[in-house]
């Protein structure tokens, strides 16, 4: 009997979908680009017929596919009807960080007949609205780079990630650059005492020692540790019951440089203890050195 489970791989143009499912084909999946969706049930039953079953089957579907892209929602229904398991991973961008790429690579949209990038942008995160709401697995690829994205889908879909009942990331991230956009939970470190205000400790960041002694000494700290360490105990089952296989935990400081990645530090150890596997992810870290803003 075959496991089968489709892979869909979808999002915004520019996000990165070229390089996640190259990511895939090196972990030795079954990779098909740009398929339309009407041929989704029909390829489904291919893959687990004859001699040769694939297991591990990733195939992308977006916006490229014009007219035929509507079809898709249809295709999910069948595949539901014959059995087929599928998982959704979606991959999105800030709009400022996707014009960048579209001007770098002097690549065309694909609704470049539709107006101006920005509108052709806008309008394809519109469409793609119901999508992203069904979709397992969600990474925001504005902060990472083809090789810092390769290392998240290794993360998720690598050997022995089928043991893992809940893969977390843990991010701690600046209120001053705004919140992740694939976030799940985010939570708002800022009435914890800030280090930015201690000459000594202004230029060094959450993972020095000094910065992680002044931030856990203060009561409040050590008081939202264990709090939050309840809620999530109580959360997490829940979400594995209810077939969530990734979640995005983002902790918030003004800058974040400080107090977001000391907690993130110390949550993240505290789950991977735990039966979940865990990737702590700095965003804004060195931001606040590059900008000189305020901590």
């Amino acid at each position: 009997m075959s496991n089968l489970i489709f892979h869909i791989i979808t999002g915004l143009s520019g996000a990165g979908k070229t390089h996640a499912i190259r990511a895939l084909e090196d972990l030795s999946f079954f990779c098909v680009d740009n398929l339309p969706p009407a041929l989704l049930p029909r390829f489904a039953e291919l893959c687990v017929q004859g001699e040769s079953v694939l297991n591990d089957v990733a195939v992308v579907i977006d916006i490229r596919g014009g007219q035929f892209f509507d079809d898709l929602f249809q295709a999910l229904d069948e595949l539901k009807k014959q059995g087929t398991q599928y998982e959704i991973l979606f991959l999105e961008a800030s709009t400022e960080v996707l014009i960048k790429r579209f001007k770098e690579t002097r690549r065309r949209h694909p609704l470049a007949s539709q107006g101006p990038l920005l509108e052709e942008i806008l309008l394809e995160r519109k469409r793609m609205e119901g999508l992203r709401g069904i979709a397992n697995k969600i990474i925001d690829t504005s902060e990472l780079s083809p090789k810092e994205l390769k290392t998240q889908i290794a993360d998720l879909y690598g050997p022995y990630n089928d043991k893992v009942k809940l893969h977390i990331t843990m991010m701690s991230f600046g209120y001053k650059y705004g919140i992740p956009l694939d976030a799940d939970l985010v939570v708002d470190v800022r009435f914890i005492p800030n280090p930015y205000y201690i000459d000594s400790l202004r230029a060094l960041t959450g993972c020095d020692r000094e910065v992680q002694e002044y931030v856990c000494q203060s009561p409040l700290t050590e008081e939202f540790l264990r709090k939050y360490e309840d809620t999530l105990s109580f959360l997490l089952p829940h979400y594995v019951e209810e077939g969530k296989t990734h979640l995005v935990i983002a902790i918030g400081c003004t800058g974040g440089q400080h107090r977001s990645v000391v907690l993130a530090n110390c949550l993240g150890e505290r789950l991977s203890s735990q039966e979940y596997r865990v990737m702590i992810r700095h965003r804004d870290i060195f931001k606040q050195q590059q900008n000189q803003g305020r901590g």
